[in-house]
């Protein structure tokens, strides 16, 4: 699997480990055999779109996109020929509110990884028209010691978790050296239960300004 050399070296020891290899020939048979999602060069798309230090927000979603051409190896984002998704509308209807950006016209977010914000799945990849299908293969394991070896080897770092599954999350991060910001996740079944009017997008600018860390330039 691919994935540049600023992670390889940070996560070496996590790639040693025997559920690592067994992950890697599971996913590079299914490749061969089925249609997965996202491109095989695209799993650790959102890793390679910048080094561990550059990252100053984590954002955390469950399961790539499963439809086709839609998975383009970071969170909530989809390829810019692709119709946006319900939930990202959602993200996208927060963020015009929140700090007064455009509503983007596509739901490519390469530009925030771009800035520093790391998309991450807790499950990096999924067959076609299945969702979930490869849960509990270990790529949460994975994901994971991402989350954690970031919380404790950097300062000042915020973690949106959307949603109970990514809530979960907190217990990894160390909340005196970091922000962790939770709300309901932004689908249209929970969004009017707390997501709308969160505030992530003005909240992490606020704290990276406090911590003398350039904001993010959220608008697309």
């Amino acid at each position: 699997m691919l994935i540049n050399d600023d992670w390889h070296s940070f996560l070496d020891d996590e790639f040693k480990k025997d559920y690592f290899m067994k992950l890697n020939v599971f996913i590079e048979k299914e490749y061969k055999t089925k249609t997965i999602y996202p491109n095989y060069k695209d799993i650790f798309r959102a890793f390679n779109l910048l080094s561990p230090n550059k990252v100053k927000v984590v954002i955390i979603g469950q399961d790539p996109y499963h439809g086709l051409n839609q998975a383009n190896g970071l969170a909530f984002s989809v390829s810019n020929e692709c119709k946006i998704p319900p939930s990202l509308k959602n993200i996208f209807k927060e963020l015009v509110d929140d700090i007064g950006c455009k509503a983007p016209k596509y739901g490519n977010l390469e530009q925030w990884s771009r800035n520093g914000v790391l998309l991450i799945n807790s499950v990096l990849t999924v067959e076609q028209a299945k969702p979930n299908s490869h849960k509990n293969i270990g790529w949460e394991i994975f994901t994971d010691s991402v989350i954690k070896k970031l919380s404790s080897e950097f300062e000042n770092i915020v973690f949106i978790l959307w949603g109970n599954p990514s809530q979960k999350k907190s217990s990894l991060i160390n909340e005196n050296n970091h922000l962790i910001l939770k709300a309901p996740h932004p689908s249209p079944l929970s969004s009017y239960r707390g997501f709308f009017g969160s505030k992530p997008f003005s909240q992490t600018n606020e704290y990276l300004n406090l911590c003398g860390r350039k904001e993010i330039d959220w608008c697309l």
